[in-house]
């Protein structure tokens, strides 16, 4: 977290987090998911854990804890895998880091109409304007949320957009995760 404003709230320091560690991995990854844990609680049921993620008592009580998941099946679209988890209790919040080619907003007028979603992929994929985004979004249980984006082009941590409205449909999925 050394690139992390310590005044901002544990979900935003958690966003931050797992983007720095998804920077470290470099670009062209998988999506990862993570199980957001309350770090006091996760000292306090499971020393042995904590000790072993690094969480010594002398940090902060109020974090959060990330925790990366299995990797995600390959083969099976991310809303369709998103729809099939449970959290246990235990888990507050969860948050995916996943990276996806964007378009500004003055090229949708030049989207071609009827596109199979293959042949749509293909024709942003091919567009000159698109951008290469890596998208980490956090939800927690009582509905809060928060987004990272980050540019390729603009790959530095002081170029990171922050904010809890920046890919809603993403928050929302992984909001429907924790539904009844």
């Amino acid at each position: 977290m050394s690139n992390t404003p310590m005044a901002a709230s544990p979900l935003t320091r958690a966003v931050l987090e797992i983007d720095e560690y998804a920077s470290g991995l470099g670009w062209d990854q998988p999506a990862r998911l993570f199980a957001l844990v309350d770090t006091a609680r996760l000292r306090a049921q499971e020393p042995g854990l904590a000790a072993q993620l690094g969480l010594g008592d002398e940090q902060e009580s109020s974090g959060l804890t990330p925790i990366e998941q299995d990797e995600l099946p390959t083969g099976k679209a991310l809303d369709e895998f998103l729809g099939t988890i449970a959290w246990p209790d235990a888990v507050v919040g969860c948050a995916l880091t996943v990276e996806r080619l964007m378009l500004p907003p003055s090229a949708e007028a030049q989207v071609p109409q009827g596109l199979s979603e293959a042949k749509l992929t293909q024709w942003v994929a091919e567009h000159p304007d698109r951008q290469e985004v890596r998208m980490t979004v956090a939800v927690l249980r009582d509905g809060a949320r928060e987004s990272a984006l980050r540019l390729r082009e603009k790959d530095t941590p002081t170029e990171v957009l922050t904010g809890p409205d920046l890919v809603p449909g993403l928050a929302e999925a992984l909001a429907a995760t924790f539904a009844d």
